[in-house]
């Protein structure tokens, strides 16, 4: 009898369903129900969800609960995730200095612009996710996860709404959540898929098809807006977008057993960074429904307690096979992936390698997965990457400093131009002091790479005499400065390779042009034209290059270490009594943080000649702020541009910088110097500074690059100096 009577209370029991409709950010009120849910015990047999109800749905059928989805998401930086912005040290040295000067980039092919498929290619989320769900990896067949599960998918060829319970995971989901124009569509078995809202937002029937007695549903659904909240195009269009599902929504709600809605009104499909208030008010909305969900629990026999799941810390990858790539070699692929095969590391780490292929802009995906072999944390990497069809950009830039004034670039940048992995790109720089830039490089990674290189630059200012004349010239008597036009010509051609994954090594010759023209008043010579300078160089150099700064301008940790040696042998035309010579400088810098808010960089620079010091306008020179200078010019706060010069420098600088808002920086700097001839030779380089000066300033980060404000100034000279620059330096 007692037998009978618990399989009686067995059969009553009900199977409870949870179905997470789509909604962007404002998903993030799912895992404040989840929480609430979980407080109470509650089993869910079986869940749906469509987008971001796909994401969060998926993890909680992993195993996750609500808290620790909230204490994930909570620390995630959904700019870096969706905007697929990449660690600056995963990208090569080439792509960095290739990609942080264009405000523009936009696809360019047959003389005709086009606009690129998304914003994003879904990489980072796909990666997050994938990290994620690696304890649930081997299961193909979603009924087979801790809490069986489906999602909405929709075919862009047909418009058919896909029910997707079979597959790889991560990137099913991230299939279902890829938002038209945000993410790019995800291809799965010869089917280009998008967001599963644009045809099914909340998936209540075919999660009742499943056989569930009570469903639980979660809606973080826009309402209609009035006339007054529509102001804008995307507001307008977004409405007309809402008009179907929330037409649906009125037959779909019914179907609920218990209808969650939270208040979401004042919260967008990006307001990412308002998770937490998010997150508080689907908490609020489930606490509503409190007591039918207590009447789900009272039916259930038993106390769901939600283990707590350690996603994997650390991996070792034994073997890696790779397939996809038509035109890049398997080395190339190896050789972007710094991955050798039967190493450990942690799985940021990993993360960081996977995204170095991705960076270089030459695929548009990398689906991976781990196979474990033996061991818990040995893995083989299995993947596919799919190649970019895109190789020509457009890509343009505006910029204004005190020494070049303003600028606009316009780049041409053509991928695959001769070889498969090589990459040619040209500045074409026009306003005040008009400029080019030209590089061609072939990519072999940790093999030999091949560069070659050509610049024209130019600015007109007033100089230090001693750049251009040499000490005890009668040209220089009361001769303070002069106002003089640089023109620099400097072409390449260089080898390159890669060591110890990080370093940059290269070797190659070089020609210089260079020229210096004044029409300073000098005895008879009013108004006349005067050549200082006005020689073709030819030598040779090597160069050793780390970088591992967080951002070009605004670095919260990371090192920088660039070591230059150029041997000059031969001239031409000005320079008739040329005489070998060799300068040697090197700059290095730490950055590290004190906190979110506050970060310290420490720079130390040091250069000198060797032999002849008969040309002084390859020496160095301090003075102004920059990040563009040619040859042996550097930025020395509390001094003009080029003011102090010698054949020797040492320079130290340290700059505090606090982010008072995200993206507003207070800028506190001092540095010291000596500068002179003979420096090293005299042990003046170990003396108290001679030449010192401090700034205060403000920058902001903006999509046209930094926007800077500076007041310098030196108590050595009592004078003060105002520094202004917007956009990226090029």
């Amino acid at each position: 009898m007692s037998c009978n009577f618990l399989q009686a209370q067995e059969i009553k029991e009900p199977k409870v369903g949870l179905v997470l409709s789509g909604g962007g950010a404002k998903g993030f009120a799912h895992i404040g129900a989840l929480k609430v849910i979980d407080s109470l015990g509650i089993k869910i047999d079986y869940i749906s969800g469509t987008s971001m109800g796909a994401i969060i749905g998926s993890l909680y059928a992993t195993g996750y609960s609500g808290k620790q989805l909230e204490a994930m998401f909570n620390t995630q930086d959904f700019d870096e995730l969706i905007n697929d912005e990449f660690p600056r040290d995963t990208k090569s040295f080439y792509e960095r200095d290739n990609s942080e000067k264009h405000a523009v980039s936009l696809p360019f092919d047959k003389f005709k612009i086009s606009l690129p498929s998304a914003l994003s290619r879904g990489q980072n989320v796909y990666n997050l996710l994938y990290h994620l769900m690696l304890p649930v990896n081997h299961i193909r067949d979603f009924k087979k996860l801790p809490i069986p599960f489906f999602c909405i998918a929709t075919d862009i060829e047909t418009g058919e709404s896909l029910i997707m319970e079979k597959g790889r995971l991560a990137e099913v989901v991230t299939a279902s959540g890829a938002l038209p124009s945000l993410f790019q569509p995800v291809t799965i078995d010869d089917r280009i898929l998008i967001d599963g809202g644009v045809t099914n937002n909340f998936p209540v029937e075919e999660l009742r098809a499943k056989g569930m007695d009570i469903i639980i549903g979660v809606d973080v659904q826009d309402a209609l807006k009035d006339r007054e909240s529509l102001k804008s195009a995307p507001d307008i269009l977004m409405q007309i977008n809402n008009f179907r599902t929330i037409n649906a929504m009125k037959n779909k709600a019914p179907l609920t057993d218990i209808y969650i809605k939270p208040d979401i009104t004042n919260f967008s499909v990006i307001s990412f960074s308002e998770g937490k208030d998010i997150i508080a008010n689907g908490e609020a909305a489930a606490r509503v429904n409190i007591s039918e969900l207590l009447k789900v629990k009272n039916q259930q026999n038993i106390v769901v307690n939600r283990p707590i799941i350690k996603p994997l810390d650390s991996i070792k990858i034994r073997s890696i096979g790779i397939e996809g790539n038509e035109r890049y070699t398997r080395s190339y692929l190896l050789g972007k992936l710094k991955l050798r095969g039967n190493e450990m590391m942690s799985y940021r780490e990993f993360r960081k390698r996977i995204n170095n292929l991705i960076a270089t802009n030459n695929f548009d995906t990398f689906r991976y997965q781990l196979e474990p072999i033996g061991n818990d944390d040995e893995y083989n990497l299995r993947g596919k990457v799919k190649e970019s069809e895109t190789t020509t950009f457009l890509k343009l830039g505006v910029h204004y400093d005190d020494l070049y004034k303003s600028a606009a670039l316009v780049n041409l940048t053509k991928k695959r131009l001769l070889f498969n992995n090589d990459i040619a790109s040209l500045d074409i720089v026009l306003g005040d002091n008009s400029r080019y830039n030209f590089d061609y490089f072939i990519d072999k990674g940790f093999y030999i790479s091949i560069g070659i290189k050509s610049r024209f630059n130019q600015f007109h200012k007033n100089v230090n005499p001693l750049l251009a004349l040499e000490e005890g010239s009668s040209l220089l008597s009361g001769l303070n400065k002069i106002d003089a036009e640089l023109s620099d010509f400097t072409n390449q051609v260089y080898l390159q390779t890669i060591f110890r994954k990080d370093f940059a090594f290269r070797v190659g010759a070089e020609y210089k042009r260079l020229k210096i023209t004044s029409e300073t008043i000098i005895e008879d010579n009013q108004g006349d034209e005067i050549i200082f300078e006005n020689t073709g160089y030819f030598g040779v150099f090597g160069n050793l290059k780390f970088d591992s700064y967080s951002d070009r301008y605004f670095p919260k940790k990371g090192f920088y270490f660039n070591g230059d040696f150029h041997w000059y042998l031969n001239a031409s035309n000005f320079n008739k009594d040329f005489e070998k010579f060799a300068i040697a400088k090197a700059d290095i810098g730490y950055a590290f943080s004190f906190s979110d808010k506050v970060a310290l960089k420490t720079e130390t620079n040091g250069g000198f000649k060797i032999e002849d010091n008969s040309t002084t306008a390859l020496g160095f020179a301090l003075g102004g702020y920059g990040n563009n200078f040619i040859n042996n010019f550097t930025s020395f706060y509390g001094y003009d541009y080029i003011e102090l010069s010698g054949d020797s420098f040492v320079k130290a600088a340290f700059t505090l910088d606090y982010e008072i808002f995200k993206k507003h920086h207070l800028i506190l700097a001092a540095n010291y110097a000596n500068i002179e001839d003979g420096i090293f030779e005299s042990g003046e380089w170990l003396t108290s500074p001679d030449f010192s000066g401090y700034v205060l300033g403000y920058s902001l980060e903006t999509f046209l690059g930094p926007l800077e404000g500076k007041y310098t100034y030196s108590p050595d000279t009592g004078n003060g100096y105002w520094f202004f620059n917007l956009g990226f330096w090029f």
